[in-house]
């Protein structure tokens, strides 16, 4: 009985550990080739990234525009001209950063 109860109480305090573990951003972007990019985002551990502020930003990092991903943690927009960024910003330690150059079809 003593080892059942031993085993049941660090089975408890690994799965109260859970939700304190880390998860990491992910976020991708392409062109779609009609003038719009289209990106998507999320969490390594299968989090929803729904209404995750999108900056695009100008060639000196100044934010034009903000943009939220939708219900399926995606976004598309219009394709802007000359050297731009993409910036999820989940918070802090949850941010990413996609050049416009890197965005292809």
């Amino acid at each position: 009985m003593k080892r059942l109860f031993v085993a049941l109480f660090v089975a408890g305090l690994v799965l109260a550990a859970q939700p304190g573990m880390a998860h990491t951003p992910l976020f991708s972007c392409y062109d779609n080739g009609d003038g719009t990019v289209s990106c998507e985002g999320g969490f390594s551990d299968g989090s929803s990234a729904a209404g995750v502020p999108v900056h695009l930003l100008d060639g000196s990092g100044k934010s034009v525009q903000e943009l939220k991903l939708d219900q399926f943690s995606e976004i598309t927009f219009k394709k802007p001209a000359g050297d731009y960024s993409v910036q999820f910003d989940a918070g802090e330690g949850h941010s990413i950063k996609v050049p416009g150059k890197d965005i292809v079809e």
